[in-house]
């Protein structure tokens, strides 16, 4: 059903050593932290391009919803009112995953099974283990403000989504199993000249630009054993993929220069450039005794000087500078009461 690349790409892993780990006993980084949802799992919140605006999806039942669905959330209007209510940008129907502003700072970019059905498409049966689906019913759009759909970038067969946007406004990089693997493919902004970037063995996804836009930032898994590679491979058949073992791998735009830049074990996922373009922030429970423990750290991109940024609950992620680089938004369980919510948090970033 699937049939995986013969073609083979030679990389460069970046020379690792043993990160010195320095141990936050504060949030130090982290100031002026203000809570900005109230309910159910709000996650992958982005910045507009002036830094007011964010897109985010959410499943939070209090807006009657049954699973993700896309949001456009002022910033201000959240930071001062905890009853305030964003307006949904998505349709409403199906699944929606990673939204994302186009350059015009009004339209947004998300992925969308709703083609394929009005309902949210079953969650899958894990059996225990801890899975994410990869539903083949999903396409990227682009909606404007009010909700319209004005454009439908993919259509192949297949998974196509965790689509982001280039800073400089003319690339957009995403996620397909169309060559029957998860890989990296890049775009135009308008959808066109589609190619494929990443060719190993494994899934590659959750990429980002650097501040330059000549650069990917992207977490991977790579399975080595014949066991690790035929678990893998009967999983995406299934449309299932087992996220639990993940580094951070960077490239030039082009697919070219790939560097692995982590070496941690577990998982090491949504990874962001710091502004400077040197430093990438990213979630992570490799420290963890417990497996899960997810906290926000800071890495080189040699991958030496890893730091701790945040010590508070057991899930913080999906981390993102805004444009000007003076804030930090991401996902946390904190403050959540004894309740399952993620919501989403923003701070002054302290370098």
């Amino acid at each position: 059903m699937i049939t995986f690349l013969s073609q083979s790409r030679h990389f460069m892993l970046a020379c690792l050593s043993i990160p010195v780990l320095t141990f936050a006993q504060q949030e130090t980084h982290l100031k002026n932290l203000t809570q900005l949802t109230f309910g159910g799992d709000n996650a992958e919140a982005y910045f507009s391009p002036n830094g007011q605006k964010a897109a985010f999806q959410s499943n939070n039942p209090a807006w009657g919803l049954k699973c993700d669905q896309i949001f456009e959330l002022s910033i201000n209007k959240a930071a001062k009112d905890s009853t305030y209510r964003p307006s949904m940008v998505s349709t409403g129907k199906g699944r929606t995953t990673c939204s994302y502003f186009m350059p015009n700072g009004k339209d947004i970019l998300y992925a969308s099974t709703h083609l394929a059905g009005d309902s949210c498409p079953p969650a899958p049966e894990t059996k225990g283990k801890y899975l994410w689906a990869v539903y083949k019913s999903f396409d990227i759009f682009v909606a404007d403000p009010k909700g319209k759909i004005i454009r439908q970038l993919t259509n192949s067969p297949g998974y196509d989504a965790e689509a982001t946007v280039s800073p400089k406004g003319d690339k957009i990089v995403f996620t397909s199993d169309r060559s029957g693997d998860l890989e990296l493919w890049i775009m135009d902004i308008d959808g066109k000249n589609q190619k494929q970037i990443t060719f190993g063995l494994g899934y590659d996804g959750g990429a980002f630009f650097s501040p330059d836009g000549k650069r990917l930032v992207f977490r991977a898994s790579r399975p080595k054993t014949p066991e690790e590679q035929e678990e893998y491979k009967t999983l995406l058949i299934q449309g299932l993929v087992a996220p639990t073992n993940m580094e951070l791998y960077t490239c030039n735009s082009d697919g070219s220069n790939l560097q692995q830049v982590t070496q941690l074990g577990k998982a090491n996922w949504a990874p962001f450039f710091h502004p400077s373009g040197k430093k990438i922030i990213f979630s992570s429970n490799h420290h963890s005794k417990r497996g899960y423990d997810f906290q926000l750290f800071m890495i080189n991109e040699d991958g030496s000087g890893l730091e701790q940024i945040t010590n508070t609950s057991i899930f913080n992620a999906f981390p993102m500078f805004s444009p000007d680089g003076k804030k930090l938004i991401f996902s946390s369980n904190r403050n959540n009461h004894g309740t399952r919510d993620t919501n989403l948090f923003i701070s002054d970033w302290v370098d």
